[in-house]
């Protein structure tokens, strides 16, 4: 079985979590790849917004998921002033745009976020600290604006060895 990120199933950190979303709520996928989760929350109902700079990994957007290519890294945030009842991100990692997903919430929306952290250097890429989260870094980013439900710092090995920080979080 194949092991690039964009051949994977959805996240089960993802899958275990969506359920808090608003059902038939505006989601938001950040750096959606090839859009495995976005297949997912639209088969679960959700209205999906998925934005990344390279849209050609994501082949045959389902209904209700709108493919947006943009970099957000370096140019506007595409969703200026709109709110979404869920965000979602997982193998990424930008840390300018945490408290604008934050603030992309509308009350009661839900962040569920899952990336590699320090300590997947043993593992292979991404191994340049740029990329890692610190040590209760995804805590910190929400501290003050978001209620966290779930936080995980762990070592998985399934589907492949990592070192990640997951959170689940409310604005409320």
């Amino acid at each position: 079985m194949s092991t690039h990120p964009f051949d994977l199933p959805p996240s089960p950190w993802v899958q275990q979590w969506a359920s808090w979303i608003r059902p038939g709520g505006a989601v938001l996928d950040v750096a959606c790849g090839s859009g495995r989760h976005s297949r997912l929350l639209a088969r679960m109902g959700f209205e999906v917004d998925a934005v990344d700079r390279d849209t050609a990994l994501f082949e045959d957007p389902p209904p209700r998921v709108a493919l947006l290519g943009a970099d957000i890294e370096a140019g506007p945030w595409p969703y200026g002033g709109r709110l979404f009842d869920g965000v979602v991100v997982t193998h990424y990692l930008h840390r300018p745009l945490l408290p604008v997903l934050a603030a992309s919430l509308e009350r009661g929306g839900v962040l569920i976020y899952e990336t590699f952290a320090r300590g997947n250097e043993r593992f292979g890429k991404p191994s340049n600290p740029e990329f890692l989260l610190a040590p209760g870094e995804l805590l910190e980013a929400v501290r003050g604006r978001l209620r966290v439900i779930a936080y995980e710092d762990l070592t998985v090995e399934q589907p492949r060895p990592a070192a990640l920080q997951r959170l689940v979080a409310r604005r409320e």
